[in-house]
């Protein structure tokens, strides 16, 4: 005889069969027997708990303050030129949000800064480092150097009397005889922190290179420019292994016709005005290409531009301002290996007379370039921008 199995539960089937008269009674155990109604039951019960519980204590985040910082409030007090608030964003926008794509504009992951302890100090010692004072830069464009460009953008071009913007876009600078050092901080304009903190916190003599596809550049720039910086435009070019490694859209590539080099390059230099020449992202297999640097640096000359290198292209010169970086000062994440780099630097001049090296803007490596160029005087180096090691 096969066996039958009963659905109903065991502490239901031991119940008692309920008389006649019983039998809602007898419903109601039944229904409350149910496991599945139990649950329900058991969550309207929860629910009906919480809602009470918030009525009686109130909103829990009602106490929790929210911040926000009025850009406009910012350039008032920073002194910024006039529309420069506008320029970062269209009128009654909202601050643009940082896309996960524009990470992938640097070979130097965001991420890596939580890697170490240095940058969540770094983060600290910015917010309360003092501004530095140098003179605020001419706001651009200036009379002449500018003509239209793709989409109505200014592109750079040669004044009539003869002036470049390589010239007019350079910060001053008086040699006094001793050696001097050059600093390039990169990768700005992606990040609106360490953008800003780059700014208003680094000596005026720091050069800044800002990204192209960065929202709101002539804000940045504007801004830049009226805190004493000169500034760089980078210039995303192929690398060896494109394009798994992919600058973006207007990447240079070695294999393009020239008209093509000059059509993506026109689009980039007319993202902006103010810069006193370009600087490259990436660029290994581009800058080894001899057709294609010839193509580059007679569109740079034509306009009146300086080349600034990361080191990449130090065996190029050509007939326009030119200066290669002689090293990198924070392939190594950490406040100690930065500061060896930056003392690198400091003996290069003193043998050479002048050297010039590049950073990206990592909170730790804006705090340690503060603190080291604080020094620069004491140990008889003259901190010089990048221009005025920049030569034809």
């Amino acid at each position: 005889m096969a066996a039958v199995f009963s659905r109903k539960p065991a502490y239901a089937a031991a119940a008692p069969e309920p008389a006649d008269g019983g039998d809602l009674r007898a419903r109601l155990l039944a229904a409350a027997a149910n496991p599945y109604i139990g649950a329900s039951a058991a969550a309207f019960l929860f629910l009906l708990s919480l809602a009470v519980l918030v009525l009686v204590t109130g909103d829990p985040k009602a106490g929790s303050p929210t911040i926000r910082l009025s850009l406009s409030e910012i350039g008032a007090t920073k002194g910024a030129p006039d529309g420069w608030r506008e320029a970062l964003a269209p009128e009654g926008a909202e601050e643009a949000p940082l896309l996960p794509g524009q990470m992938d504009l640097s070979d130097h992951p965001f991420a890596r800064q939580a890697a170490t302890d240095d940058a969540a100090e770094a983060f600290t010692d910015l917010a309360a480092a003092p501004v530095p004072t140098g003179g605020a830069l001419v706001q651009a464009p200036l009379p002449g150097l500018s003509a239209p460009g793709p989409g109505g953008g200014p592109l750079p071009v040669i004044a009539p009397d003869g002036r470049t913007v390589a010239e007019a876009y350079a910060r001053p600078f008086t040699p006094d005889g001793r050696p001097r050092v050059a600093l390039v901080i990169g990768g700005l304009g992606l990040n609106a922190q360490t953008t800003r903190a780059a700014i208003e916190t680094l000596p005026p003599e720091i050069t800044l290179s800002f990204a192209p596809y960065a929202e709101g550049l002539q804000g940045w720039i504007d801004l830049a420019r009226s805190h004493g910086h000169e500034v760089l435009l980078e210039t995303p070019m192929e690398p060896n292994d494109y394009p798994a490694n992919d600058p973006g859209p207007y990447t240079l590539i070695a294999a393009n016709r020239p008209d093509e080099t000059v059509r993506k390059l026109e689009w980039l230099m007319s993202r902006a005005t103010g810069y006193f020449g370009l600087t490259n992202y990436l660029g290994s297999k581009f800058l080894d290409s001899d057709p294609a640097m010839a193509t580059f640096t007679t569109a740079l000359k034509a306009r009146g531009l300086a080349f600034v290198d990361d080191g990449a292209a130090a065996r190029r010169g050509g007939p326009i301002p030119r200066a290669s970086a002689e090293r990198g000062i924070d392939d190594d994440l950490s406040a100690e290996a930065i500061e060896g780099q930056l003392r690198a630097l400091e003996s290069g001049a003193s043998a050479r007379g002048q050297s010039l090296g590049v950073g990206f803007a990592y909170p730790v490596t804006i705090s340690q370039v503060r603190n080291w160029a604080g020094g620069l005087n004491a140990r008889g180096v003259q901190l010089a921008p990048a221009s005025a090691i920049a030569k034809r």
